[in-house]
């Protein structure tokens, strides 16, 4: 049985997005982040779990959730190993997450971002889906086979692909507007960013490895 998972971080956070997704949020958890939990809290929308050193968000909110609420808190010590997101992702798996949204991973600094698309090789490699979502883009990993992208049900017009560590070899990108043949995917060109979907779909295939997928569309 499947059990979707909400993860709101402290990013970007979009109310066009993200308030679909967490009133449509009836079955499985939704996760506040540090300063995610101040998104939350102005639309007085209820965590399940709130977690992380709470060093960004006001105190009258981290007061509220810890005084007037149920919700389960993971707080954490700002010297800790590991970012307050990662730490969101494997409660999430440890909930029994099936499917990860996490919203709010994007829109900040840099660093913070690479951060957040790297953790996803933690569900990725327990065989859980994730996926970083904002406005403009649509953020996951695919691992070896076959991957079939319908126009249809794509999140915009464009994907770009990177590998996640090694060179991949034997990659083939098939109906797209700029079609591979076993080519040696590396880390370090940007040959594969802003592709198009030429027909109906696009099937992505590789032999072995871990690639990052990012279907985008432009700012309206």
């Amino acid at each position: 049985m499947s059990k979707r998972i909400v993860i709101v971080s402290g990013g970007k956070l979009e109310e066009s997005v993200c308030l679909p997704i967490l009133e449509g949020q009836k079955e499985g958890y939704i996760i506040g982040v540090d300063r995610g939990l101040e998104f939350l809290y102005q639309h007085q929308i209820m965590p399940d779990y709130i977690v992380g050193d709470f060093d960004s968000v006001k105190k009258e909110v981290v007061d509220y959730y810890r005084e007037e609420t149920h919700a389960g808190i993971r707080e954490y010590n700002p010297v800790k190993d590991a970012s307050d997101t990662e730490i969101a992702i494997r409660l999430a798996m440890t909930l029994g997450g099936t499917d990860l949204v996490i919203l709010g991973a994007t829109g900040g600094r840099i660093d913070h971002l690479w951060a957040n698309v790297q953790s996803l090789a933690i569900p990725f490699k327990a065989g859980v889906h994730a996926e970083i979502l904002d406005s403009q883009n649509r953020i996951f990993l695919l691992g070896e086979g076959e991957t079939h992208i319908k126009k249809s049900e794509a999140y915009g017009p464009y994907f770009s692909v990177f590998p996640l560590g090694d060179e991949v070899f034997g990659f083939t990108i098939e109906g797209a507007k700029y079609p591979l043949h076993d080519h040696v995917l590396t880390p370090y060109n940007s040959l594969c960013v802003s592709n198009e979907i030429a027909g109906e779909e696009v099937v992505i295939s590789f032999g072995a490895g871990i690639v990052i997928l990012m279907e985008t569309r432009d700012k309206e």
